[in-house]
Parts: structure tokens; C-alpha cells; sequence
């Protein structure tokens, strides 16, 4: 899949049976080769559509997420690791490829799988960095708004420590840990277009950025310094 179709990519292109053999791949990341903890299961819904709202601090967050979760799910990934030599995995995986110069069509794919009751991942910072979720993009307030799916907050922690380049990679065993939060689902009453994304989107940064922040003091698990 090149980047023109990462642009063009429909829902039909998306495999719905992906996550059913790839979260076992990242369970197998998650608790064989690595050490992780994961905290909140019973948080997510055992069925009906779902945004799994995460930080974002290391390459390997999105497998760790994926494997962590007790439900498939579709994560919105950018267009480069499909352009990469193992691309066709992530197409097989069921996950959906976003252009970062044009991310309606990833967002249209995203509201057909909530549409049809699916969870969807997604990284509302857009890239990696610090994972303290000081901005979000309209995108994950967009689908909520027009999904009503609830959004549960996700904090990673782990896959990158202070001192690690963004291209870190942990080292076997390394111990990692992911935590589901509350869901959230914005209040807007009353607000229309622009002003209930703007609206929404302060919610979930706030909500995401205060989870990840009493995730990260009580584990002692500290966020990269850039």
C-alpha cells in the first residue's frame, strides 16, 4: 500500500478478522518477550464500539496496546510502517493507515468500524514525544462525536524511559505497563460544529493527560524528557 492509497484507503480494504490473529502477536510481545503489566481490563466492554485512547511515547506502543487489550482492535497507524518491507502485516493485522498530510479518509475508516461495533485505537498526540498529552488533534474528538462510542483512556508507560531516542526499542524483558482508565464520553450539550470538537477534545486531553500522569507517579514509571 503506497502513500496515494494510504490517502484513498476505504473500509472494505480493511480485514476484519486482522486483530482476531494479530493481538495474539502482541500478547506474545507483551507477556512473553516482555514483561507487562496491564491494569483495567474490566474497563473495557466486552462488546459495542469503543476508541482506545493512548499516549504516546515509544515505537512499540501500538503492538503493546493491541496485545494488551481483551478485545481486537483497529489502531490507526501512520502510512510509513505500511510502506515498509513488513507492510503487509500490518494490512493482514487489520489496521488502518493514515496519511499525516490527509487524515479524513483514515477517520472515515475508523467511523465504519465503530459504526459496526469495533474498537478502534488511536494516538491523539499524532506522534511520539514526551507521552504527557499536552495537545491532541480534532481527530479522536471527531469520531466520538460522531461514533457516541466512549473513549477510554490509555496510558503506556515504559517502552521509552528518560535518556531513550525516539527510536528505542525495549530490550527483552523489559518491564512495561498499560493502563485503561474511566471512559470518558464529552459533554457538549448545547454546542455545535467547531465548538463541540474544540470542546470535546479539551475533555479527553485533560482526561487522558490526568491518567497518564496518576499512572506515571504511582507506578514510578517516568516519561522520556522529550
Amino acid at each position: 500500500m503506497n502513500s496515494a492509497r494510504g490517502q484513498q484507503v476505504r473500509a472494505e480494504e480493511i480485514y476484519r478478522w486482522g486483530p482476531t490473529w494479530s493481538r495474539h502477536i502482541g500478547r506474545i510481545l507483551d507477556f512473553g518477550y516482555y514483561r507487562t503489566r496491564v491494569v483495567g481490563r474490566e474497563r473495557i466492554p466486552a462488546s459495542g464500539p469503543l476508541i482506545v485512547a493512548a499516549n504516546h511515547v515509544g515505537i512499540m506502543d501500538g503492538p503493546i496496546v493491541h496485545g494488551a487489550l481483551p478485545r481486537g482492535s483497529h489502531f490507526i497507524v501512520k502510512q510509513e510502517f505500511f510502506d515498509s518491507a513488513l507492510g503487509f502485516l500490518m494490512t493482514w493485522a487489520g489496521q488502518i493507515p493514515v496519511d499525516r498530510s490527509s487524515g479524513s479518509a483514515a477517520l472515515r475508516v475508523a467511523l465504519t468500524l465503530l459504526d459496526e461495533g469495533r474498537v478502534v485505537g488511536i494516538f491523539p498526540e499524532g506522534t511520539r514525544g514526551r507521552g504527557d498529552v499536552q495537545t491532541v488533534h480534532a481527530g479522536v474528538a471527531w469520531l466520538a462525536l460522531r461514533s457516541g462510542a466512549p473513549i477510554v483512556p490509555t496510558a503506556v508507560l515504559g517502552t521509552r524511559r528518560p535518556g531513550d531516542k525516539r527510536s528505542h526499542v525495549p530490550r527483552f524483558r523489559a518491564p512495561l505497563h498499560v493502563e485503561f482508565g474511566e471512559p470518558i464520553v464529552p459533554d457538549v450539550a448545547g454546542a455545535k460544529g467547531r465548538q463541540a470538537t474544540s470542546l470535546a477534545m479539551e475533555q479527553i486531553g485533560a482526561g487522558l493527560a490526568a491518567h497518564v500522569k496518576s499512572v506515571s507517579r504511582a507506578t514510578g514509571i517516568a516519561l522520556p524528557e522529550r
